[in-house]
């Protein structure tokens, strides 16, 4: 808060001024009161009552309008709730420790809190946070002794420390975690990342993405959550790694770190190998543990269990209608106990749209063998002269588009124009929809009860869809292999305080999401006024922020101090 001078008609006013930041993040000033000219009287008499209310509330004495000045306001809230969650986990004394070895000039821990922070709060590059130091009250950190290269040199004694600061973590969190039977959900996703140039053991490398329909230069990161969503564990892989290949690392990174007497590792459609389950099963023997999996079947290999959905599809289907619910039964595949799940609403609309496709497909290769019987009659038509090369390449090209080159089949061998529908592939194609199978070693679980441990995965992913929304991990600008993965946990500990407040948000029934709390208490405001030469703080904090503090239990700052 500060007063501002304009000029209007040659005359000086004075304005009291607020600063505040946006829906969007940008900072705004908005007026709070107009004072008046600054030659009149009258605007002098109304600094002087706001002196004396000054006054009335501090005790200071010999109050002179020249002797006030304001600093300008900066934000809190966020800072504030991050602070005292971040004391409450125990992060700062335990991060301390871990970075004892780590000799710095300044302190490493609050630098490498304030990037966490910054994560949460308005996520950008390492020049990006210098502006945001700029705008922001961060209790117990001098922001104005932050300087650009402690930055990046935290960021290099943080992958010096990197097993220390994982272990920590896990540590902390461990009385959260249900230590009879730990339920683990794992996944993997790919990170964008910038740059052309080639360094030794890059770990940006051209693989499939999963944020953009092709091919792009990326890295992989992995993250183990627990059955609540804390995050417990992650790995950085290259960017054209199998997700096949990251399931066992992370499995035994996880038992390094954790001492557990159960773990059911849960892991999306995309996990699924026979060299994955045997690595599982091959754990629980060595470590003498109960290592127990349930992992989706990818919907590319549904062939695979032709047979078996052929058996048990006519069953699911019965029980799903007299039910109008979700139909689940359970077989064997290779030894192993298979769940089947049925959704009757989903295997209608898969349906639907399958025959869509194959109707729209029809209809272009019929218009193109037309085209071409009637120019063997010698009516050609209007445009270029079609040839049988020419209407088979075109209908091939559609049918690909359509991924319907498993039913509909373009005889590309032949040299007249054709093709033909395989009505006993696309039969099986319709007993898959709506499918869900679950190969698991869980024997002691009802079926329904292993369909809905799956199920969790979906709110399990909010994590990731958190890591790139909220947190911004991509794109990412730095090229060498240590500053990546000092990003990626940095990320991963912002994604632990992200995913501990969603909890409690849940747990109290607010009706705010953790995103649209932060932006509620950016407006929580530090201000500091001097008088006389004495510094005098205050806080503005609403009756809503005080209920979003409660609901995160979190106290809310002080209202006014003296400095």
């Amino acid at each position: 808060m500060f007063i501002r001078a304009s000029q209007s008609n040659g005359h000086k006013y004075l304005r009291l001024v607020e600063g505040y930041r946006d829906q969007n993040g940008r900072t705004r000033h908005r007026q709070i009161a107009q004072l008046g000219r600054a030659d009149q009287p009258a605007t002098y008499d109304k600094i002087q009552s706001l002196a004396n209310s000054l006054k009335q509330h501090t005790g200071a004495e010999g109050l002179d309008p020249a002797s006030i000045h304001f600093d300008p306001a900066l934000s809190l809230g966020p800072s504030w709730l991050l602070t005292e969650l971040w004391h409450e986990l125990g992060f700062e004394q335990q991060l301390r420790q871990a970075f004892r070895s780590a000799y710095r000039e300044f302190d490493l821990e609050k630098v490498i809190r304030l990037l966490v922070f910054n994560r949460l709060c308005d996520p950008s590059s390492k020049l990006g946070v210098m502006r945001w130091l700029e705008q922001v009250y961060l209790p117990g950190i001098d922001t104005q002794k932050i300087y650009y290269e402690q930055l990046l040199r935290a960021m290099d004694a943080l992958v010096e420390q990197s097993e220390a600061v994982e272990e920590t973590s896990a540590r902390l969190l461990r009385p959260l975690l249900d230590q009879e039977l730990n339920v683990v959900f794992y996944d993997i996703t790919s990170v964008r990342i910038h740059g052309e140039t080639e360094l030794g053991n890059d770990l940006r490398q051209y693989g499939k993405s999963k944020d953009i329909a092709g091919v792009a230069r990326q890295f992989a990161l992995g993250v183990v959550q627990t059955a609540e969503g804390l995050p417990i564990a992650h790995e950085v892989f290259e960017g054209n790694v199998a997700e096949t290949h990251t399931l066992a690392p992370m499995v035994r990174r996880l038992l390094s770190r954790c001492k557990l007497e159960r773990i059911v590792v849960v892991a999306d459609r995309g996990m699924l190998s026979l060299d994955n389950v045997d690595t599982l099963e091959a754990l629980a023997e060595q470590e003498g543990l109960a290592v127990d999996y349930i992992l989706a079947v990818p919907g590319r290999r549904y062939t695979e269990f032709e047979e078996i959905l052929a058996e048990v599809h006519p069953q699911l289907v019965e029980a799903a209608k007299a039910s109008n619910a979700e139909s689940v039964t359970q077989t064997s595949w290779q030894g192993r106990r298979l769940v089947v799940a049925h959704n009757q609403q989903r295997a209608q609309e898969q349906t639907r749209v399958r025959r869509r496709k194959i109707e729209r497909i029809d209809q272009i290769g019929q218009a193109l063998a037309e085209r071409l019987d009637k120019q063997d009659a010698g009516c050609p038509g209007r445009g270029r002269r079609s040839t049988d090369r020419s209407a088979h390449r075109r209908f091939h090209q559609t049918v690909l588009r359509h991924n319907m080159s498993s039913i509909v089949k373009a005889d590309l061998g032949d040299e007249q124009f054709s093709y033909h529908i395989d009505e006993q592939a696309w039969s099986a194609a319709e007993r898959m929809d709506g499918k869900l199978l679950l190969v698991t070693s869980l024997n002691d679980y009802q079926a329904q009860t292993i369909v809905d441990r799956y199920r969790s995965l979906a709110d399990i992913e909010r994590g990731f869809r958190a890591l790139k929304s909220t947190l911004q991990i991509a794109p990412v600008h730095h090229r060498l292999p240590d500053r990546i993965r000092a990003h990626a946990l940095i990320c991963f500990l912002a994604l632990i305080l992200y995913r501990l407040l969603r909890m409690r948000l849940k747990a109290n029934k607010s009706e705010y999401s953790v995103e649209r709390a932060l932006e509620a208490l950016e407006s929580v405001q530090w201000h500091r006024v001097k008088i006389n030469g004495e510094s005098h703080t205050g806080v503005s904090v609403s009756n809503l922020q005080r209920k979003l503090f409660k609901d995160m239990e979190v106290k809310p700052p002080k209202q006014a101090t003296t400095a």
